[in-house]
């Protein structure tokens, strides 16, 4: 059922360049579907995402669609199990897709799933090539054949840009910012074949003193950060002590490695950019780095614990509780 994003934020606010929440009040079906790529980071294609409404429970999740309507049942398993554990009340449900028969199983299976759990489903919407559509009862005849939207123009999107936030045009293009650059990762070889590993703490000062400069790794600084990072010990210098307003600045800091390193040295730094991109509330990017570490190490373990925290929904605000134990384990990624 990958990819899958499983993401426990305040569906209803964004953070401002001023680090307050800027509030978005969705009220129009319009709305809901302008809202969903904001939240995900990409606009989804051939997927069921829910979002959470209100006051409880804040998390948006969303699951591919798949190809047989038989297994329809899995999705809804997957939506379902999170939204239980955070407690959500009220929900929305919008499946991207044609007028399919797997589209429209999901979401009525969904609808009645959600309902006998006790989540109240508050709306539920198909979108497909730039229109919604209502699904359930009620609704203007107008809303069944589809009302045309542009996102572009949208209200939401506008205060995104104005925030600096990137909506990308697919999960694939959100998985792009962090391909290679071939020719950055020409010019890192021969350095990692010299490098030496930091010293005790070098590698907490390091990365404290770029993410208070706002500044990225000089290429040697970045071979030693690679052949650091290798052991957990060592690795957990760069990310346990991290807090939520550390998070952004750690995401571009680690999001540059990652682009510069070759798949021999890039697992430990992907690992670290997906427990950033998950204490931020990026919880697509945070997959897409899981991904990308695991490509070249399967076992990894910090990308193990980060894909728990996002297949659980755990909230980045649980960070505050999870941490003081962690930071004392000794290893907490092992």
């Amino acid at each position: 059922m990958e990819p899958h994003e499983l993401v426990p934020v305040p569906p209803s606010t964004s953070p401002s360049p001023s680090g307050g929440p800027t509030t978005l009040r969705v009220r129009t079906p319009g709305d809901v579907a302008a809202f969903v790529p904001l939240a995900m980071g990409f606009v989804p294609q051939r997927s069921v995402v829910v979002v959470s409404v209100g006051v409880s429970g804040g998390m948006h999740a969303r699951v591919d669609l798949p190809h047989d309507p038989d297994d329809v049942d899995d999705v809804v398993e997957a939506l379902l199990r999170p939204a239980r554990r955070n407690g959500v009340r009220d929900v929305v449900v919008v499946v991207y897709d044609d007028d399919t028969t797997v589209a429209d199983e999901a979401a009525w299976s969904v609808h009645e799933e959600f309902t006998a759990a006790g989540i109240a489903v508050r709306e539920v919407l198909r979108v497909h090539d730039d229109h919604w559509y209502a699904v359930l009862p009620g609704a203007p005849l107008a809303a069944y054949r589809g009302v045309p939207f542009t996102l572009a123009e949208h209200p939401f999107t506008a205060q995104a840009v104005f925030e600096g936030r990137v909506t990308h045009a697919s999960r694939e293009a959100l998985r792009e910012t962090l391909a290679p650059d071939l020719a950055a990762v020409g010019r890192s070889g021969p350095l990692l074949a010299d490098a030496t590993p930091l010293p005790a703490g070098g590698l907490r000062a390091l990365v404290r003193r770029h993410l208070g400069d706002r500044t990225t790794f000089s290429s040697p600084e970045l071979a030693s950060v690679a052949v650091t990072v290798r052991t957990g010990e060592r690795r957990d210098e760069a990310w346990v002590w991290l807090d939520r307003a550390d998070a952004r600045g750690a995401v571009e800091l680690w999001s540059d490695a990652v682009r510069r390193l070759p798949a021999t040295h890039v697992a430990g730094p992907a690992a670290v950019l997906a427990f950033a991109a998950w204490l931020v509330g990026d919880g697509a990017l945070s997959w897409c780095a899981v991904d990308r570490c695991r490509t070249s190490e399967p076992a990894h373990s910090l990308a193990g614990l980060v894909a728990q925290l996002l297949d659980s929904a755990t909230p980045p605000d649980a960070w505050a509780t999870l941490q003081p134990g962690l930071d004392a384990s000794g290893d907490p990624a092992a």
